[in-house]
This record gives structure tokens, C-alpha cells and sequence, in this order.
């Protein structure tokens, strides 16, 4: 980080990285909340259909160049997207904190899956329009020289959001382990969903009413394109082969292992396992998660980004072969909870770091 703070973007490195981080923490909620519902016994045709939530990610490209050609100059090019978002995004976080628990089937009623798959495919759609406003700004907010650390600041914001909304809040919102720290235990976790969504709406305001205040955007004289130019340019570049190679490629690529990671944990729950020893082995990958993109960032910047995935891709299909072994092994059918071996949860952890 020497050159960034030589550069003097070391500040706007540290707002990019708040900024993905805040788009990690609905993308961490998704993936706690099917934890939450598979407690309360709901079926995976009502998961599939809250799996429904992440699609806005994979179809932004449909309104990417909206994003791009639609601003107003006074106002900023990517602010003009990104504080309207941001604002709604928290204020419908705090909205929905009233009778989120609800939702869920935390109070004894039957969870609303429609209701929460809406809620969360809005606050994912937002997220995914936010995402298209900061690359486009981080193209412009770090110099040329420093342009490559916007890639890690997105895959580090974006775990970190990810690890506070789904392995932090699963352990505070775990009983068992809210009364470690309690000297009576009680029946109720430190941590309610609800209090959860509420105070990072409040950051979502809060971050949103500086970045709108306090940092201004470069100026440019560059002329915004009409939308249908916009959109004609983007036709003319996925009509390239090697683009519409790299497209199938992404689009069936998860196909081996999108079972394997979808339900693996949920099966481990029903097969017994709690939910806090997921969130502990959760916990001690969390830092290879953070550290390993800034390490690949030489790979991937270089003349071929593409070598390092291929070279995993073989791998990562192993790995989801061994997860559907390690669901298949799991000991509880025979052992109780606090007999589990060690050796489980160590070959349990091995496969998530090589995955």
C-alpha cells in the first residue's frame, strides 16, 4: 500500500473498501438467512425460491449502461446512481428490521417466503446497481498507477460485508453461543435479526450523507453518451467470440459444484451439526478469504488473468465431490453433537480451504 499513499489515494482506497463492504452485508444476509429458515423447518422448494434473490448479479449488465449514461453532471456521474440507491437501500433495511423476525418464522408464525424473496431481490437488485456506480468510479477515484488496487478493495470490502452480515451475526445470533458469554444463560440470543438490519441501515444512511457531502467527484468534460449508443456499444462487444466464449464459459462453469454449494451446509444442519460449530469453521477461513485475493492480485493483473481460474477450476470440481462425501460421513446418525470428532471438522476444514 506504499504507492497508494505515495499516489495520495490511500483515502479513496478506504472509501471504495467501505463502500464494498457495504454491498457485502445484503449478499452476507442471504446466505445467513437460509440458515435461519432451514432451523425453522422450511423446505428446499422454499429455499430454491429465496435462492432466487442473487440474480439481479448475475443480469446487471442489462442495466449497466443505463447506469453509465444516464447522470447529472452538477451532481456527479456516479453519485447521481449511487446516493439515491444507498438511501433506499438503508432506509428499506431499517423498514423491513420491524417485522423481519417475522418473516423468518422466528415468533412461532410460518416464515413468508414471497415476501422475503422480494425484499431481498430489491435490496440485491440496488446492491448490484451500486456495484455498477463505484467501478465505474473507482476507474476514476484512484489514479492510473493505482487503478488494479480497485479489485482488491472490492474482493476484500466485499468478504469483509460478507463475514459481518453472515458468520458474525450467525454466532451472535446462536444461543448457545450468546450464553458463553453470559454468566446466567438465558433462552435468547445477543443479537436479533432485527437489531441487526436496523443498524446497518443506519451506517447505509450514514456512509450515504458523507460520501454526498464530503467527497466530490473528478470533474470531466467528457459528454454522456445517449442511451442508445450506450446500448449498441454494448451489443457490438458481446458479439466479439472471444466475448461470447468467456460468457458461456462463466455461465456453466458453476454448473459441477452450484448443488455442492448451495445446500452443503443445510444438509450438515439437518444431519445434526450445530450451527455455531459451522459458524466457528466459518470464522477460521474467513482470513484466507481476505488474504488470498490480495496475494492472486499479481496472477490476475497480468498478461493472463484467466491462467490462475483454469488452473483451479479442476479443483474446485474435486472439492464438491468431497463435500457431498463429508454430508454423506457426517457422524452425528451415530454420535451425539459434543462427540464429533476432531478429525471431522478437520477434514471438513481442509476442503473448504482447498474450495
Amino acid at each position: 500500500f506504499t504507492t497508494l499513499k505515495a499516489e495520495g489515494d490511500l483515502g479513496n482506497f478506504i472509501l471504495l473498501l467501505i463502500l464494498y463492504t457495504l454491498q457485502g452485508i445484503p449478499m452476507g444476509l442471504s446466505g445467513s438467512i437460509p440458515m435461519i429458515l432451514q432451523n425453522n423447518n422450511v423446505s428446499y422448494t422454499d429455499q430454491a425460491i429465496f435462492s432466487l434473490v442473487s440474480w439481479p448479479f448475475s443480469l446487471k449488465l442489462l442495466w449497466a449502461p443505463l447506469v453509465d449514461s444516464v447522470y447529472s453532471n452538477t451532481f456527479g456521474r456516479r453519485k447521481t446512481w449511487l446516493i439515491p440507491v444507498q438511501l433506499i437501500c438503508g432506509i428499506m433495511m431499517i423498514v423491513i428490521s420491524f417485522s423481519v423476525d417475522d418473516l423468518v418464522g422466528n415468533n412461532g408464525v410460518n416464515p413468508d417466503i414471497k415476501t422475503l424473496t422480494w425484499v431481498f431481490f430489491i435490496l440485491y437488485f440496488l446492491m448490484a446497481t451500486q456495484d455498477i456506480a463505484v467501478d465505474g468510479w473507482a476507474l476514476t477515484m484512484l489514479s492510473t498507477k493505482n487503478v488494479t488496487y480497485a479489485s482488491t478493495a472490492n474482493s476484500v470490502g466485499q468478504t469483509l460485508g460478507y463475514f459481518t452480515s453472515y458468520i458474525i451475526f450467525m454466532a451472535f445470533n446462536s444461543i448457545d453461543f450468546s450464553n458463553r458469554f453470559r454468566s446466567i444463560p438465558i433462552d435468547e440470543p445477543l443479537l436479533h435479526l432485527s437489531q441487526f438490519m436496523f443498524f446497518w441501515g443506519a451506517i447505509f444512511i450514514l456512509v450515504t450523507i458523507f460520501v454526498w457531502f464530503f467527497k466530490q467527484e473528478k470533474h470531466t468534460t467528457e459528454s454522456p453518451y445517449s442511451i442508445t449508443l450506450a446500448y449498441q456499444q454494448m451489443i457490438s462487444i458481446l458479439k466479439k467470440k472471444n466475448v461470447q466464449l468467456l460468457a458461456l464459459i462463466l455461465f456453466t462453469c458453476k454448473i459441477a459444484f452450484a448443488a455442492s454449494d448451495s445446500i452443503t451446509s443445510l444438509k450438515l444442519l439437518d444431519q445434526g451439526i450445530p450451527r455455531e460449530h459451522l459458524v466457528i469453521m466459518s470464522v477460521i477461513m474467513m482470513p484466507f478469504g481476505m488474504i488470498i485475493p490480495i496475494f492472486i492480485t499479481k496472477y490476475t493483473n497480468g498478461p493472463k488473468p484467466l491462467s490462475f481460474f483454469l488452473k483451479g477450476y479442476l479443483p474446485r470440481v474435486l472439492v464438491a465431490l468431497l463435500s457431498a462425501f463429508i454430508v454423506y460421513y457426517v457422524p452425528t446418525k451415530q454420535l451425539s453433537q459434543q462427540n464429533i470428532p476432531y478429525s471431522f471438522y478437520a477434514l471438513a476444514l481442509l476442503i473448504s480451504l482447498i474450495g
